[in-house]
């Protein structure tokens, strides 16, 4: 009956069902209920809005005209903070805040690629701190201690890095593997682990600490193992985002394209129909968090060799490994969902300073914002209520 229907319905009604019932409509929608949520809390920290709201009866614009400068302007800086700066005094200085969004977004993107990969899996790798952390002290290791060729011995940092970080994440899958241990309990003590660990060695002379140094932190990277800039005024802007971008690709066509992606995605979708059809599910969770750990591992690299590479401590994760779990929520475990999530965060990270610094909103708000797209990206059914979205579970 149903077939008869949707035979019946023109090609416009299709296509309108099509996008009502897609996720990316829905993560659009997530978003813009966040950055609404986020407006009233800008509204009610705003000092002119709370003069005005006690003379709201008597007059009412005013209110109204307070709450739409509060907004407007917070807006406005976070565009100006992240996206481009009318105000520059030149070219380079009005795109510098695009630069600096997709430098913080490129080890967000890194690493939710890695955590979205274990969700295809029916996995959670919440370990994204630890195996940060291991791969950063890795590839800064080899960045500081070995002299070598710039074509030599950056390949060779980047590589160790990963295959630290993936290592690191194996022994997760490993344990849920043959032992039956949840990932989520391992992945958390790992992370515990990691940091007390890479903590000691950086206070601890001959390891990972700076030679003559008193302080906990690593030594300075050879120029040869410092990624190059993009653009020579940015110097934060190199090209391990050109290295994303061919992560993402590489995800996509695992994903997508490969017998390996398959089995994997057979495993997270239906793990005993798995099993009956003769996969290795052992194996396959093995190999999820070995690229996992990988690629979020190759997210600690980019902040050794790019972000910090005059020296780390043991913050050098800045939250990544927690925010990754966030993006690759938003963008549906879907490599270039994960992408476009990343290239948000990192907007959203970029202007809040602006916001904070010249329309004095909290930077806190932000946070809360980022925390309710979460919040709405869980909740789908009361997404679709409040927009009067159709049930993609649902038939017409």
């Amino acid at each position: 009956m149903s077939n008869d229907i949707h035979a019946h319905l023109s090609p416009m009604t299709k296509l309108f069902y099509q996008i009502t019932r897609g996720s990316a409509l829905l993560s659009f929608c997530a978003i813009f209920l966040s950055l609404l949520v986020g407006s009233i809390l800008i509204a009610w920290t705003d000092s002119a809005v709370q003069i005005a709201a006690v003379q709201i009866i008597d007059h009412p614009l005013n209110f109204i005209n307070s709450v739409w400068q509060a907004v407007s302007k917070a807006y406005i800086a976070l565009f100006e903070g992240s996206i481009y700066n009318f105000s520059g005094r030149s070219f380079n200085h009005k795109i510098k805040p695009l630069l600096d969004s997709l430098s913080k977004a490129t080890p967000l993107i890194a690493a939710g690629l890695g955590i979205g990969l274990t969700f295809r899996a029916g996995l959670f790798n919440i370990g994204g701190k630890g195996q940060m952390l291991v791969a950063a002290s890795a590839a800064a290791y080899i960045g500081f201690t070995f002299s070598l060729p710039i074509y030599l011995h950056l390949p060779l940092a980047i590589t160790v890095g990963m295959l630290a970080g993936a290592i690191y994440a194996m022994i997760a899958g490993l344990l849920k593997s043959y032992t039956g241990a949840h990932e989520v309990i391992v992945t958390i003590m790992l992370n515990y682990i990691a940091y007390y660990l890479i903590s000691w060695m950086l206070r601890t002379p001959g390891f990972l600490q700076a030679p003559g140094s008193n302080f906990p932190k690593s030594g300075p990277v050879e120029a040869t193992a410092i990624f190059p800039n993009i653009l020579s005024f940015h110097n934060k802007f190199h090209w391990g985002f050109a290295l994303v971008i061919l992560s993402t690709f590489f995800c996509s066509w695992l994903i997508n394209r490969s017998v390996l992606g398959f089995k994997l995605r057979a495993v997270g979708e239906n793990i005993t129909a798995a099993r009956v059809a003769g996969i290795n599910v052992n194996r396959m969770t093995i190999y999820a968090m070995l690229i996992s750990g990988a690629l979020v591992g190759l997210a600690g690299v980019f902040q050794a060799l790019g972000e910090s590479p005059r020296g780390f401590s043991s913050t050098i994760d800045a939250g990544i490994g927690f925010s990754a779990i966030t993006v690759a929520l938003l963008g549906r475990s879907k490599p270039w969902g994960i992408f476009a999530a990343g290239l948000l965060f990192g907007a959203l990270q970029a202007g809040s300073f602006k916001m904070q610094a010249d329309v004095k909103v909290p930077i806190d708000i932000i946070l809360v914002v980022q925390s309710l797209i979460v919040l709405f990206i869980a909740a789908p059914p009361l997404v679709r209520t409040i927009f009067r979205l159709p049930d993609p579970k649902k038939t017409f």
